[in-house]
């Protein structure tokens, strides 16, 4: 934890010099610049280059859906994310920036080419897709209602194809125990078993 603690601040450090040079900066075309000197310079020490994570622990930005993106620093600013990682990484950082570059940021990381796919267990991920697509009678609906038949997002639902499989599990972990914020979700998981969580985080990490 202690290294996590050390690695936040410095992390915060560059960020509140990379803000603080743009203090001031009202335009678009300014909000942009800023938000790809942050994406390049801050965030991507976790989130990886254009927003393409190689860690499991740190989900891929790229290609993300742009109002979900917004909506998730919101959260993060706010303390809507209760769970432990969001407090170790991300609330301290979100605190030093403004809407104008939350949506800047958000547009960035919308435009970044999604990753290639990463294929496992060819049962787990059929598994995955029958769940994604169809969803399981009288206790989850279909995922692709809202996230799209490809998993491609829409709007202030999430893209998640390509995502972490490990990623995609915690969070849905996290929101089935209501440390995360999401109402919907949350009505929507809360009987999926750790089985059905690991065979559609494979799917949509093949996607």
């Amino acid at each position: 934890m202690t290294r996590v603690k050390s690695r936040c601040r410095w992390i915060s450090a560059l960020l509140l010099c990379v803000v603080a040079t743009a203090a001031g900066a009202q335009s678009t075309i300014a909000s942009d610049d800023v938000a790809i000197k942050l994406a390049s310079q801050v965030c991507s020490s976790c989130h990886g280059p254009g927003g393409n994570s190689i860690s499991p622990t740190f989900p891929k930005l790229a290609g993300q859906q742009q109002a979900y993106l917004v909506a998730q620093i919101q959260a993060f600013k706010s303390g809507g994310r209760g769970e432990q990682e969001a407090h170790d990484y991300m609330l301290g950082m979100t605190t030093l920036i403004d809407d104008a570059t939350a949506a800047a940021l958000a547009r960035y990381f919308a435009r970044q080419p999604p990753p290639p796919g990463v294929s496992t267990d060819p049962a787990l991920m059929a598994a995955g897709r029958k769940l994604f697509t169809q969803g399981v009678a009288d206790r989850v609906v279909p995922c692709a209602n809202c996230h799209g038949d490809r998993a491609q997002g829409n709007g202030i639902f999430p893209r998640l194809a390509g995502q972490h499989a490990p990623y995609i599990v915690r969070q849905l972990k996290v929101i089935q125990g209501n440390l995360r914020n999401s109402p919907v979700m949350h009505g929507i998981i809360k009987d999926l078993t750790p089985e059905e969580m690991n065979e559609v985080a494979a799917y949509l990490q093949s996607l």
